[in-house]
């Protein structure tokens, strides 16, 4: 594969970034991050509006924009680098979800307003286990009267506490694995379910837990079907995560060479010493094999790679390691005010440990990918 973003792609870019500097300063992020949501609901809407941002990779048929992986790719670097406090991820998953799992009629029916920001929604798929595959979906769902009844909890959930409309995975009971396994839609104000926020590290990312007492869920395509679908999008999801990450790291290394090359020490700017020109190179090359290795990931997606799986764990392992290590180093080089709350560098250190840890660290994923190859 030999890769490179068009003309359109980067212009896109540009002006995306420019549009997301304008609505995502660090002051509205701070402002939104201390909300209950976490977001502004209308803000949502019209950001939605004007640019299209969960519809970019939702087919027109679909109401959406039919653009690819690697458009949405761009979009969640972006986002990344802006530390949006929106719920695009937790919507981009679950109209995923939905795209792999659901009939025809579904999916005219439930995409459209995902991709108008009308209606929220996330999925949820890990439990208390912590585990990120089919194997660690417990929850049942049982037959009752031509719908199911669910079971059991969700932890984890991306603005499970706001979303409109949740994509749950379940089981059949006394099923494991790939075998049984469905997907399913509960709107939000389904009777016995209980939502309930978690204390989060990032707090520009709410998480929530979801008990389901006996919730009455519609079927998303067919029973005991969804194990190539829920593959399929956490994959993708994967993908997703690995690129707002790089975008993130980016962020951070540049404005840790700015300040290098602004503040002063000895008559000189830091970023004049031998050392802080090390560091500096070593961001650089951690965040540029991070990038090429988001960007791969995305195209593979694309173009349907039969490698995509390993290629996806390769990554977001890569974008964790160079994420944590630039926000490490972004902190030390602000020297003691990185410390602080009113600094802005920890907004962007708690993501990226919070988004280390999210499906999967480093390691977890490189055993995917050795697996995957037979290493």
């Amino acid at each position: 594969m030999r890769f490179s973003f068009s003309d359109e792609q980067e212009e896109f870019r540009l002006v995306l970034r420019r549009f997301l500097a304008g609505k995502s300063p660090t002051t509205e992020v701070r402002r939104q991050m201390a909300t209950e949501q976490g977001f502004d609901r209308e803000a949502w809407r019209k950001l939605n509006q004007e640019m299209g941002l969960t519809a970019v990779h939702i087919p027109e048929t679909y109401g959406g924009q039919g653009f690819g992986d690697v458009e949405l790719g761009i979009v969640m670097e972006e986002a990344g680098r802006a530390l949006v406090c929106a719920p695009l991820l937790a919507s981009v998953l679950a109209a995923t979800a939905i795209l792999h799992g659901a009939n025809e009629e579904q999916k005219r029916r439930l995409l459209p307003a995902i991709a108008t920001g009308d209606k929220i929604a996330t999925f949820a798929f890990t439990e208390a286990n912590g585990r990120w595959d089919a194997g660690g979906v417990a929850m049942t769902a049982t037959p009752a009267g031509g719908k199911f009844r669910l079971d059991g909890t969700k932890s984890f959930v991306l603005d499970g506490c706001a979303a409109d409309l949740i994509v749950v995975a379940a089981r059949k009971p006394g099923t494991n694995g790939d075998d049984g396994l469905s997907l399913f839609a509960v709107p939000s104000d389904a009777k016995e379910l209980e939502r309930k926020p978690l204390q989060v590290l990032d707090p520009t990312r709410k998480l929530a837990r979801l008990t389901f007492n006996g919730v009455e869920a519609e079927l998303i395509g067919e029973e005991g079907k969804a194990a190539a679908a829920f593959a399929r999008t956490l994959t993708l999801a994967t993908v997703y995560l690995a690129s707002e990450m790089v975008g993130g790291a980016e962020r951070l290394r540049e404005d840790a060479l700015a300040y290098a090359k602004m503040r002063m020490q000895f008559g000189r700017p830091i970023a004049a010493f031998q050392s802080m020109k090390h560091k500096q190179a070593d961001m650089l090359v951690e965040v540029e094999l991070a990038k090429s290795a988001a960007y791969y990931a995305a195209a593979a997606a694309a173009e349907g790679d039969d490698d995509l799986p390993a290629l996806a764990s390769l990554a977001k392992a890569a974008a964790s390691d160079a994420y944590m290590q630039t926000a490490i180093h972004a902190i030390q080089i602000h020297g003691g005010i990185g410390f602080t709350f009113d600094n802005d560098t920890h907004l962007w250190f708690k993501r990226a440990k919070a988004s280390e840890v999210f499906l999967g660290d480093a390691h977890h994923h490189r055993e995917l990918m050795m697996r995957h190859w037979n290493v």
